[in-house]
Order: structure tokens, then sequence, then C-alpha cells
């Protein structure tokens, strides 16, 4: 690829180093001296204008398909679940099945489990807000994302030790580790798949009101049974991944901002803005993923058929020329962000991921008094998707 500036002048960033950081002040440098940057996998976006602008490109083609590939996994189950999912479908077979699929996510269907969202995170905090002190991620974050894909699916939450340990394995295969992970993850895809095989077998002989028997019994014969296996799968690693990681990062934001966090205490109805305020300046998924078709140019820059962009949706969300200087404000009325993609490939759970999240921040808020980092957090890399491992926290118990 070529570009009309001086070849030395455009940024290059080695993502898969250990050290790298999305969050950097070097990236924060690149962004004001580029609206893109060089990687070892291609283009990285920087700007929330040319983001905005790529996401509906009609010469690009969702580009996480690739990832395995680029790390020399081209065939094996992980390669082939991969290759299955809705997002990496494209025109006629991608609305097929986005259209199939859309009534079982709807906003409707989200707003009546909402109680049982606010119920559950009242559950989990009342067990250890007492003592002023948890682990957060193993306390909170994985029991809830866990137990809010349960709930979606209508199966007993006591099932979610299965769901969090099988998701957060296969949650790997997102990272720059995939290599050196990949038996382990396709022994969780492997756990998942037969999980997800008997789910699909029990409510075809017993349908009842829940996800589960609306993807089967309103799709009919139109999904086949891999389509149905492999989508459950994705639907349960990626609900419980990208939650878990979530909540972590939404604790790392107020820890930094203690005033917004007191905020949200006194008015819970700040939930919903809590949520997008928190996924704008720190989603756990740092790029969005996409591959040029064929030949095209774009700002100057020449982009041959197959490059990979990367779309930094936190670069773009923090970018100072849509949001001004940097601000943490949960009233603030934004630009909207990408912490869900965009275009045509925008996050099919994203009413459930709102909701379940909405209604937990508020709870914590009103727990967790004055949150601050124990010693012990550690932290997947900042990259791709990112969130806590473990994160002890000291508060205050609230009332």
């Amino acid at each position: 690829m070529t570009d009309s500036a001086t070849p030395g002048a455009v940024p290059y960033f080695d993502v898969s180093a250990p050290e790298f950081s999305i969050t950097s002040d070097a990236v924060r440098q690149a962004r004001e001296s580029s609206w893109y940057a060089r990687t070892g996998y291609g283009l990285a976006v920087l700007r929330h204008a040319e983001t905005e602008a790529l996401l509906k490109h009609p010469l690009l083609r969702q580009g996480s398909v690739a990832w395995p590939a680029h790390h020399g996994i081209t065939e094996g189950p992980l390669a082939d679940w991969w290759a299955s999912w809705i997002l990496h479908q494209e025109g006629a077979e991608h609305r097929r099945l986005r259209r199939l699929m859309n009534p079982a996510f709807s906003a409707r269907l989200t707003a009546t489990l909402t109680p049982r969202f606010r119920s559950l995170a009242t559950e989990l905090t009342d067990a250890f807000a007492p003592s002023g002190r948890c682990e957060f991620v193993a306390d909170f974050a994985e029991p809830y994302a866990a137990r809010v894909i349960a709930v979606l699916l209508g199966l007993p939450e006591s099932q979610w030790p299965v769901i969090a340990r099988e998701s957060a394995v296969l949650g790997l295969a997102l990272g720059v580790t995939i290599r050196q992970d990949l038996d382990r993850i396709e022994g969780a895809l492997a756990v998942l798949s037969a999980y997800a095989e008997e789910l699909i077998a029990d409510r075809r002989r017993r349908a009842r009101d829940d996800f589960v028997s609306r993807l089967v019994h309103g799709c009919g014969d139109r999904l086949s049974g891999a389509e149905l296996r492999d989508g459950l799968v994705l639907l349960i690693f990626g609900g419980f991944d990208t939650t878990r990681n979530q909540l972590g990062l939404a604790l790392q934001c107020f820890v930094r901002h203690p005033g917004q966090w007191r905020l949200l205490a006194e008015r819970p109805e700040l939930g919903a803005r809590a949520v997008e305020e928190v996924m704008r300046v720190n989603p756990t998924v740092r790029w969005v993923t996409r591959e040029a078709l064929e030949d095209f140019t774009f700002q100057g820059v020449d982009i041959p058929a197959g490059t990979t962009l990367q779309l930094w949706s936190e670069s773009a969300g923090t970018d100072p020329r849509v949001y001004g200087a940097y601000s943490f404000d949960i009233t603030a009325e934004r630009a909207p962000h990408f912490g869900f993609g965009g275009g045509v490939h925008h996050c099919l759970g994203h009413f459930v991921a709102r909701g379940d999240m909405a209604e937990a921040l508020p709870v914590l808020a009103r727990r967790l008094r004055d949150p601050r980092f124990a010693d012990g957090a550690v932290w997947l890399p900042d990259s791709g998707n990112t969130g806590p491992v473990r994160l002890p926290l000291t508060f205050t118990p609230g009332p």
C-alpha cells in the first residue's frame, strides 16, 4: 500500500507485542499526526470520522473472518466454527441469518428480562458487599455474565460455572495468543457445541417461552441444525465474554472518576447512559476488523484488495476532533461510539448487552462506595479484546 505522505511519517505498531497498549500515549500521538497507522496485520484506523466512513464502505467486508488464518489456523474445529459466524457472512446469506435471528434478540424480549437482571445483580452484591472487599471478576462479573446467559437461554442458573469456564477459554481465540492456546480453545469449543446440541434437542421436544425455543421453532427448517448449534455457541461465548470484560472495564473507568460513580449511585436512571459512556472510552472490543474486497483509494491512501483494516473503536471513541478534550461524563450527549461495531454487522445482541449492564452498574454503585483497586490485578493484553482476569477491589459498603 502507498500513501501521499513521506513513507516514514506513517506510524507503525506491533499490536501482538506484550507491551503494546491501544490506550498508550504513542497511539494518541499517532492519531494526531495521521488518521491511520500500519500494523503487522494491515492498517489501523485511528480517528472517528474515518472509522465511521469505513464501517459502511461498500468495498469492505467483515474482516475478522481471517483472524485465525493470520495465525496459521486454516482448518480444524476452530476454523470451521469461526467461518460459520453470522458476523462473518456477507450479502444475501448475512441478510438471511440476520432476518431469522433478529426477533429472538428484540428490545421487547430484553425489557421482560431487566427485573431479573436487577435482582441477580443485587443477589450477587449482597454476598460480598458487607465485607468491604471482593475480587470483582470472580465475585461479580463472571457469575453475573454467565447467569444472564442462563436466564436468556432458559437454563438452570446453577449451570453458570460451565458457561463461564468454557467461554473464558474460548475467548482466548480473540486474542493475539490464539495459536499457542489452540488446543485449549478447541477443547472448550467441543464442550459448548455438545451443550448447544443437547439444548436444541430438548427444545425440539419441549418448547418453552425462552430464547432457544424462539430460534428452534420460530425459524423452523430455515436454520439448519449446524447453524443453530454454531449460533448458540457464539451467543453463549460472545454474551458471556464481552459482558464479563465490559463490567470490569466499567469499574476501571469509575475508579478513575469517583464523582461519576457517586452520581450513578444517586441517579440509577443514568445506568443506560453510563453503559454508553464506558463503551465509548473503554470498550472490550478494542478494534473492529474489515477486509478490502478490491483495490480502492481512501483519503489519499491506496488500499489493495485483501488488505486488513483494524478500526480502533477505543481510539475513535476518544477522538478529540469529535468529543473534545478527554472527559468521562455519564450525563453528556455524545456522538455515536463503535463499541458494538457498526454498519450491517452491528452487534446482534446489543439490546441484551446494554440492558444487563444498565441494571448492574447502578446496583454496584449504590453498594460499593469509593471503590479502589487492591494489589493483584491481572489484565488481558490491551489489544483485540481486553478486560481484567482478576480485579481485587476494596470499598466502603453502601446500604
